[in-house]
């Protein structure tokens, strides 16, 4: 439950309306609370008298600027995140929408502007007396002070959204999220999967499309009532077909009677779109999209990929700083096997499309042979391996789009094998 409750709660922080709707809330709240302070006479007596006026004309202010300023944000927004689906990949857009200095700086505007209609027309009908006048003044002095500083704060953070740069360094934190905690839980607080046991009956899904969230404790839950051992074969980020199985499930005791697996199929949430919250991969391939747009012929800009195969350096540098070997976990959900995830997925996830797209530029290649090396020395037998391979076709590829021979041989002395 926790797991769905969390996966949820991500799924609504993307969302644009969330963050006003709450501030607009608590703005009218916040108007109408004032009125409280009428109640205690001892306040009555010792608060200055605000003069009516004064109120409105700081109201009609907060209220006549704070609607254009919403839609000039609202504007500035849209073309930021045209900008990032233009030049880096679309599937950037929901990183930089879920953007806190974008929504926060929305939701105050909007906030502001109710807040001042609500307070105009209560004060307007007499509904404060004279503490009332004065709290109301702090809290619009606050709101006015909220605003210019949350709108100096937003025309900062504006300038960098959609931003090739600040895109990549979106991408690359989820990617990091998401890769440390698959490297501290490799099997997802399941266990390991045993080649040498019989998986069992293979269960299909009912739809076709990505897996994007598995709740393992309805799974445990589900198994221990069964008495069985689930072997999930479609972790997060998996496009779940027809045809491929869901999970296996193995019976330790003699089941005589035909099981409807839906309750099992409902621990797989699914959807049409991948998340970066629990799927690594994917945050290497958006990261690989936006190096082959920018190797592109249209676009020529091989710095871009260079900055990327940087990320990838400090990516595939988590297996040495948080390793499962180091600090090991101990198993909770003792009826699920979970398979770990793929170095050598990683590996052609990240580099290929760099390695084919950039096989003709000596800098993006001799930069690619380097992180190969830099990746290599990392105490892990997979990730060597992973990076020899890609190292040699790397400069196979080389050798078919690269004429200068000086520049084959330059590349050459970078690469692993050589």
């Amino acid at each position: 439950m926790t797991q769905n409750i969390v996966f949820a709660l991500n799924r609504l922080k993307e969302k644009l309306w969330l963050r006003p709707l709450i501030f607009c809330v608590l703005s009218v709240f916040g108007a109408l609370l004032a009125s409280i302070a009428d109640n205690n006479r001892h306040l009555n007596e010792i608060v200055p008298q605000i003069k009516t006026e004064s109120l409105e004309q700081l109201l009609s202010t907060i209220s006549g600027s704070m609607l254009v300023i919403a839609i000039f944000a609202v504007g500035s927004m849209i073309s930021a995140f045209s900008a990032a689906s233009n030049t880096a990949t679309p599937r950037s857009f929901k990183l930089i929408t879920a953007d806190d200095v974008s929504q926060n700086a929305l939701s105050v505007f909007i906030g502001s502007f109710i807040y001042s209609i609500v307070a105009m027309v209560a004060l307007n009908n007499g509904y404060y007396g004279k503490a009332g006048h004065f709290i109301l003044f702090l809290f619009t002095l606050l709101f006015f002070a909220l605003v210019i500083l949350t709108f100096l704060r937003w025309v900062e953070r504006i300038s960098k959204l959609g931003r090739m740069g600040h895109t990549i360094k979106l991408v690359e934190d989820a990617t990091t999220n998401a890769l440390k905690i698959r490297l501290e839980f490799p099997t997802l607080n399941g266990i390991a999967i045993n080649s040498n046991q019989e998986k069992g009956l293979a269960i299909y899904s009912d739809t076709t499309a990505y897996v994007q969230q598995i709740n393992i404790s309805r799974l445990q839950k589900i198994a221990e009532t069964l008495d069985a051992i689930i072997t999930v074969n479609a972790i997060p980020g998996s496009f779940a077909t027809l045809d491929k199985p869901l999970f296996y499930i193995l019976f330790k005791s003699t089941v005589s009677e035909k099981l409807d697996y839906k309750e099992l199929k409902k621990a797989f949430t699914m959807g049409d779109m991948r998340y970066f919250d629990e799927d690594p991969r994917f945050g290497l391939i958006t990261l690989s999209e936006i190096a082959s747009r920018a190797l592109s012929p249209a676009v020529n800009d091989p710095g871009t990929a260079i900055q990327i195969i940087g990320s990838y350096v400090r990516l595939f540098s988590l297996w040495d700083k948080i390793s499962a070997d180091k600090n090991p976990k101990k198993d909770i959900y003792d009826r699920i096997a979970v398979p770990k995830i793929s170095i050598d997925d990683l590996f052609i996830d990240a580099f290929r499309p760099i390695s084919r797209d950039g096989a003709g530029n000596i800098e993006v290649m001799i930069r690619l042979q380097k992180a190969f090396n830099s990746i290599s020395r990392i105490d892990n037998i997979d990730l060597k391996k992973a990076c020899l391979l890609h190292s040699q076709e790397g400069f196979e590829r080389a050798k078919q789009e690269m004429k200068y021979e000086m520049d084959l041989e330059v590349l050459k002395e970078q690469c692993l094998f050589a």
